[in-house]
């Protein structure tokens, strides 16, 4: 059974590795840490509960439209400059310098290439986050998605590599937006659950436990990727 075969069937390897890669790319702390510093903040100024549902899917909407505009911005224009169908390959290297570089960063913490937001983007997002209006969480939301695009965008490049190969521009289009919802997913969730005062505490220790092990796990599986792409 050909690749070609296998990305147009939804039964196929295709579907599955996308959905797989957005879940991956999901656990995203920094997109987390924000929208519980956000829900946090709001309780603190005394706002109820549907303010802070309003603000927090404020937030994670930019996210998703950011994302999928850098998405369909870089599937255009691998489409307009004929690049070959060769980005495949160069999508399995990326996620493999991407995971490996990820392992290194749980073992051994002082390696200099960390996979995260740069410590100088906070100060930034703190003075968003203290406007505590609806166009400031749109635009928190943004930022994030744009600061933490190149530090752990390595599914999402792999995912658009993929697209680009073995996808036309609209088909890439509809993968693209079940990408992203599975994306932010676990934020709607967590706003969902977190908005209630009583959760929020519990969900909190929760995020705060160690999750070494599952990381190394995810990371693994995305390394598995890489190689199978290269096998094929």
């Amino acid at each position: 059974m050909s690749l070609s075969y296998l990305a147009t069937s939804p039964h196929g390897f295709f579907l599955p590795v996308i959905m797989v890669s957005a879940l991956i790319d999901s656990i995203n702390p920094c997109a987390i840490s924000v929208l519980f510093l956000t829900i946090t903040f709001l309780f603190s100024l005394g706002k109820n509960r549907s303010f802070v549902l309003l603000s927090g899917g404020v937030y994670i909407l930019a996210i998703a439209i950011v994302y999928t505009l850098i998405g369909l911005g870089a599937l255009q224009a691998l489409t307009f400059f004929n690049v070959p169908n060769i980005m495949a390959k160069v999508g399995a290297s990326i996620l493999l310098i991407y995971s490996v570089i990820g392992l290194i960063n749980e073992f051994f913490p002082a390696f200099p290439i960390k996979l995260k937001m740069p410590e100088s983007t906070h100060t930034t997002l703190a003075k968003v986050i203290n406007k505590a209006s609806l166009p400031a969480f749109f635009i928190l939301g943004s930022l994030v998605a744009l600061f933490e695009f190149p530090c752990t965008g390595g599914p999402y490049l792999f995912v658009l590599t993929l697209l680009h190969d073995y996808a036309s521009f609209w088909k890439g289009f509809w993968y693209l937006i079940m990408y992203n919802f599975i994306f932010v997913l676990p934020l709607i969730l967590i706003l969902i659950f977190a908005t209630n005062k009583v959760m929020t505490e519990k969900i909190d220790k929760l995020r705060r436990l160690e999750t070494k092990k599952a990381r190394v796990v995810l990371l693994l599986i995305l390394i598995a990727f890489g190689i199978f792409m290269f096998l094929l």
